[in-house]
């Protein structure tokens, strides 16, 4: 499940399966997205932007380059694309576009590329004749804050706004930064009058997403912490009834952050942490900044001051040298930081990484691992749903009869309820996967 995944932030709800590839595109814009919520929610953009320059009967692919497999399945979807459309253009763009554009521009059904940092810009996609069939400039020069992103991507139930793009760390196994660039952050005024308008649309959550979002604000006048972006938020936009944060680093957590979530109650009690090992040994392999004690402290801190809180995590299996030993510490770090939900990725060595010179498993063995990893994971999630049993929530309905409580449990019930409303719920019991309320 998790291979097209990005194991470093994948944002939650990732697209982890094959999209739909158009069929008779004559004319307007489709757009085909793959990989991280991010990149659902620059499709978004794209869409405005292609069809702002009249763009006409063309199918945008924006790639994932996380894993090996994100790169097959767009290279597979393109071609089905070509077969099924044979007039229509056909354009590249994203991290794959970006960190591997000769594979893509090689491709006889590939009309244009263009990389990662153009594929928001206005004029992209005011394609002629003459146009340069490959538009891949240098990432890593990209400066602008990432403002111009800053439209939010909406679904029913909530809105997700983007505060920060790129990275400026270098995991051993992440070529994220090589499609995304380094960090760049939205500036916090930017940020509170996009939520003042959603809210004013009627959202009643609206979650902050980010390649790093710990790391913003770092290229901001002052150097504002992420904290003091929450804080504005919260100050700012009194009517929001939840704000959630996706992914976050476990090296830091700001004291400002950690004294929202213990005033805050609008702040959802729920993170979702990059901790991808628990073994010192292969988070120094990894280039992690953060040791297995400092994963501990982490959550004991933050669950000092909010009880309610539940943490989610990333965990890599079978990363290259990772011994028996080492393995047994990521296993039960899971039951230390008493985590609830479990996103498990197996190895899978992107070129131009560190890690994809170092000794190999076998992937029969790293399959292993993670289905292991999986395991206690389930495990896990079941402990925490146990917990739930007799608790009174207020949770956002994301279709009939399905909605998410604040610390990010799923929730089952009967009943009426408006879809993006919220609604009160009495936990009765689970299945193993999900909450069963009633409505009160």
């Amino acid at each position: 499940m998790a291979d097209t995944l990005h194991p470093h932030h994948h944002e939650h709800e990732a697209l982890n399966e094959t999209p739909e590839v158009p069929v008779n595109v004559a004319t307007g814009v489709e757009v085909v997205t793959f990989g991280c919520r991010l990149n659902s929610y620059e499709s978004e953009v794209i869409r405005k932007t292609a069809a702002a320059d009249g763009l006409d009967g063309a199918i945008i692919f924006n790639t994932c380059a996380v894993t090996n497999e994100a790169v097959r399945q767009a290279r597979q979807a393109i071609r089905r694309a070509r077969k099924e459309n044979p007039d229509a253009k056909l354009i590249v763009t994203g991290c794959a576009a970006q960190t591997d554009p000769d594979t893509f521009a090689n491709m006889p059904e590939v009309d244009y590329l263009i990389g990662n940092g153009d594929k928001a810009k206005s004029g992209a996609y005011a394609l002629t004749p003459d146009s340069a069939r490959i538009v891949v400039n240098d990432i890593f020069s990209v400066k602008e804050t990432a403002g111009h992103l800053i439209d939010g991507l909406k679904d029913r139930a909530r809105a997700y706004v983007e505060v920060q793009n790129g990275c400026d760390h270098r995991c051993t196994f992440c070529i994220i930064p090589y499609g995304r660039g380094n960090s760049r952050s939205a500036a916090a005024g930017d940020v509170v009058g996009q939520i003042q308008r959603l809210v004013g649309e009627g959202y009643n959550e609206v979650v902050l997403t980010g390649v790093d979002m710990t790391s913003w604000g770092a290229d901001l006048p002052g150097t504002p912490q992420l904290g003091h972006l929450v804080a504005r938020i919260l100050k700012h936009v009194p009517d929001l009834k939840r704000l959630r944060l996706s992914s976050i680093d476990a090296a830091e957590i700001d004291d400002t952050l950690l004294k929202a979530f213990a005033e805050e109650e609008r702040l959802a009690p729920y993170l979702h942490l990059s901790l991808q090992h628990g073994d010192d040994m292969i988070l120094k392999r990894m280039k992690r900044r953060h040791s297995r004690a400092d994963s501990i402290a982490l959550v004991e801190k933050i669950r000092s001051v909010r009880p309610d809180i539940a943490f989610g995590a990333d965990m890599i299996a079978g990363f290259p040298t990772e011994t028996e030993e080492h393995f047994a510490g990521a296993l039960s770090l899971v039951d230390v930081c008493d985590l609830s939900f479990l996103h498990v990725f197996p190895f899978s060595p992107r070129p131009q990484t560190p890690a994809a010179k170092m000794p190999q498993h076998p992937r029969p063995l790293i399959k292993a691992r993670a289905e292991q990893l999986r395991a206690k994971g389930a495990q896990a999630l079941i402990r925490h749903l146990d917990r739930q049993t007799g608790r009174e929530i207020l949770a956002v309905v994301e279709k009939p009869g399905f909605a998410r409580a604040p610390d990010f449990t799923e929730v089952t019930f009967t009943g009426e309820a408006t879809v993006g409303g919220l609604a009160r719920l009495r936990i009765t019991g689970h299945d193993g996967k999900r909450a069963i309320a009633e409505l009160i």
